[in-house]
């Protein structure tokens, strides 16, 4: 490539937030190649062909904001200096001093809160030439004294020749996000951590739903006394083995998945008799017989038993509660008020719960029509974009089934709501603990309906660590940041909004992509990527406002390759630190004691990709990985068992040092044995002596379980996202070691009616 065809793809790729370098984990420096940096680009839809496109795209850069009248949105904080917008007209030199410009302020509701107007005798800031024409730019203050929320400015600017109109998305966001009475007065939670779909119960059709979660809460609340229940994404899947199970790849993250439905507590089941006889059948019943006593879940079965009796309930509630009337008006027209609610979670849920039942519909519709096509990409044309004439026809002509989908998510909703609610009602501080994925399936519905905000052809993920040599690559597409701020961040909007609807906390996973992502061109390997950066003050001040508003706690899985001054810039805006006792170690690599765990932080032994504390006192995982063939020889598996051995001794010390070692112990006859239930106790109680405001136990760790959640880097060869707990819930309540483990960390951690 010449010099100057090498300058101009840096210059384009640096005007899109591409990073010329990152330093990994070990301090080493990469370069980004421009075949990377080309890929990128061409994944965000610039023409980088050739050194004349380029020259194109770079001056597109630079007058497109001059083609509109102001810019699409602007994010303002309360406890910052308001600052000043810009409106920007064509207008002859002559013409500046005789332009008016007006504009309202409207707030949330469409109400007119302020006016405002300047002119005649305006000067320019600034004036180009764009399109063979001169444009002058004006700034305008920004106004002041709004409340936080999300405003339109609508702007017009007139000269004797001209008129432009234009609106600007203001956005006007606290300094940080939301943080309990509690945790600023000193007080410190404990809660348990549980995947929903391994909960076995004598009720459950197979799978942990809605109503084991509600016994767990029950039990959680008043006998243990924990403050949060911390669950796995709840998000929409399509529950088909093995590529479609697991939580972080959904097809949507705006949604519930409809696995998790008590569907004999929906209450249509009590007045539709064929949904009764379905399931009194003795077949059926023999079905979820074997479905709950198996040591994994069928997600395949379990939800095609759902969806069975779904329609059912779909054809009764519709009768009863819409008056049987065709549904092929837009307008719902309720007889009762259970319709009458079902009508507002509609209107109040809007076009996003529109589009994705229009989106289940189409699927299908072409499943049905093309029995091989999964992927909306391979769809007829015209079916592929939202916006296309074929779409709005079909949406007119299946509106019944729209309506159906509307409603499993409704009554998904009423069931998780009712459990939020049962929480605090409970004296939970927190109650639900909620986890965002980081993004979804390019085959789903997010997909879908934010085409224009994706790069579909590229995928997210992280570059070569100590935890994986060759990188990963999590086949998520990236939001497209320059198209995010375009289209008013209304993605990441939609996606707040509804993932704290129903809890008190919530997860961001991979928080690091608020400030810069991993991107990997399709077709390259993990280690061929470069960081694409964000607009992380706008971010941060959005998620800071949805969690005020929903006064929520917000917590942010900061591991792996954490660039200089995140974890810092995280704690100014009140985002907890999400802090694993594997990971917590000096630099000499001796576990640290929990007096240097941060106070805004939530402290977990492992996580789901990680073994459980059982399997890592085992080495259990190691064994799982070399069966797999995920080392590279028999030398690469003893080194991993020796070092293992290390590590426990180290934990085993760090334990002794802060008086926690089970008597009669050692650092070395520790490492030897198995984890016992006084060793797994002395591990949660080292957590809950930490200043961290929140501690989780996992539920496997408690039950001393071996087999972790997932392995990263299989899909058909394990059986990820799949696993049982071993007891179910009506054994579990009567537990001993999970009884013990709660007395003790309510006694560090008790809630504040206890303390």
């Amino acid at each position: 490539m010449e010099h100057n065809e090498h300058e101009l793809l840096r210059e384009l790729a640096e005007r899109y937030g591409v990073a010329s370098d990152y330093h990994d984990i070990w301090g080493q420096q990469h370069e980004t190649s421009d075949q990377t940096r080309r890929a990128i680009l061409d994944a965000m839809g610039v023409r980088v062909e050739s050194p004349d496109a380029m020259q194109r795209a770079l001056a597109d850069c630079a007058d497109a904001p001059w083609r509109q009248a102001c810019d699409p949105t602007h994010v303002m904080r309360t406890d910052a200096p308001a600052g000043a917008w810009s409106i920007r007209m064509p207008a002859q030199e002559q013409e500046d001093r005789d332009i008016v410009l007006s504009w309202d302020v409207r707030n949330e509701s469409g109400a007119v809160c302020q006016r405002g107007q300047a002119g005649p005798g305006l000067s320019s800031a600034e004036t180009r030439t764009v399109d063979g024409f001169r444009h002058a730019r004006f700034e305008l203050p920004l106004p002041a004294g709004l409340p936080i929320g999300y405003y339109d400015v609508m702007v017009k600017g007139v000269s004797e020749s001209r008129q432009v109109d234009g609106t600007l998305s203001l956005i006007v966001v606290p300094s940080a996000c939301y943080m309990p009475p509690e945790f600023q007065n000193g007080h410190r939670l404990w809660g348990l951590a549980v995947q929903l779909y391994a909960l076995r119960s004598a009720r459950n059709w197979g799978a942990g739903d809605f109503g084991d979660l509600n016994t767990l809460v029950e039990w959680a609340a008043k006998d243990l006394r924990a403050g949060l229940i911390g669950l796995n994404p709840l998000h929409t899947l399509n529950n088909t083995r093995p590529f479609e199970i697991s939580p972080y790849s959904p097809t949507s993250r705006l949604f519930l998945n409809s696995l998790y439905l008590d569907i004999e507590a929906i209450p249509e089941y009590q007045l539709c008799v064929s949904a009764q006889q379905t399931v009194q059948d003795a077949g059926f019943q023999r079905a979820l017989a074997a479905l709950r006593a198996g040591e994994k879940v069928d997600y395949d079965q379990v939800s095609a038993a759902k969806w069975a009796v779904l329609e059912s309930l779909w054809t009764t509630f519709h009768e009863r509660h819409l008056g049987g009337r065709d549904l092929h008006d837009r307008e719902l027209k309720p007889e009762t008020e259970r319709g009458r609610a079902f009508a507002r979670y509609v209107e109040n849920e809007g076009e996003p719960l529109e589009m994705f039942a229009l989106f289940q519909a189409l699927a299908e519709e072409m499943r049905r029509q093309h029995p091989m096509v999964w992927a909306w990409r391979e769809w007829p044309e015209p079916y592929r974009s939202p916006q296309s004439a074929s779409v709005a026809a079909f949406r007119v002509t299946h509106r019944a089934r729209i309506r159906f989908h509307q409603y499993v998510q409704w009554v998904a909703a009423e069931q998780l709501g009712a459990v939020a609610a049962r929480a605090r009602a409970l004296g939970m501080p927190v109650g639900l603990y909620h986890d965002l994925a980081l993004g979804s399936d390019r085959n789903g519905s997010d997909a879908w309906v934010y085409q224009d905000v994706l790069a579909l052809d590229a995928d997210c993920g992280c570059p070569p660590d100590a935890f994986a040599p060759q990188g990963q690559n999590w086949g998520l597409p990236p939001a497209d940041p320059v198209r995010l701020r375009a289209t008013g961040y209304r993605m990441f909007i939609e996606l707040l909004r509804r993932n704290l609807a129903y809890g008190g906390a919530l997860r961001l996973d991979h928080v690091m992509g608020l400030f810069r992502l991993f991107w990997i061109p399709q077709g390259m390997p993990a280690s061929a990527g470069a960081y694409v950066r964000y607009p992380v003050e706008d971010l941060l001040g959005i998620l800071a406002l949805e969690s005020v508003r929903h006064k929520a706690v917000i917590i942010g899985e900061d591991l792996g390759t954490v660039p200089d001054g995140v974890r810092e810039r995280l704690a100014a805006a009140r985002v907890l630190s999400y802090r694993v006792l594997y990971f917590e170690r000096t630099n000499q690599g001796d576990w640290k004691a929990p007096e240097a765990y941060p106070q805004q932080a939530m402290a977990v032994v492992t996580t789901h990709d990680l073994p459980t504390l059982a399997g890592f006192w085992a080495g259990h995982d190691i064994d799982v990985r070399a069966r797999l063939g995920l080392y590279a020889d028999g030398g690469a598996v003893q080194r991993a068992r020796e070092e293992r051995h290390h590590d426990k001794q180290r934990v085993a010390h760090a334990l002794g040092a802060a008086g926690l070692l089970p008597t009669g112990m050692t650092d070395e006859s520790a490492a030897a044995q198995p984890m016992t239930p006084d060793l797994c106790h002395a591990v949660h109680l080292f957590l809950a002596r930490t200043p961290s405001w929140a501690v989780l136990a996992n539920l496997e760790d408690l039950l001393g379980e071996m087999t972790q959640t997932n392995v990263p880097g299989t899909v058909e060869n394990h059986s990820n996202w799949s696993r049982k707990i071993a007891l179910p819930l009506e054994r579990l309540r009567d537990d001993p070691r999970v009884h013990q483990a709660a007395s003790a960390l309510r006694a560090l951690r008790p809630l504040l009616q206890d303390g």
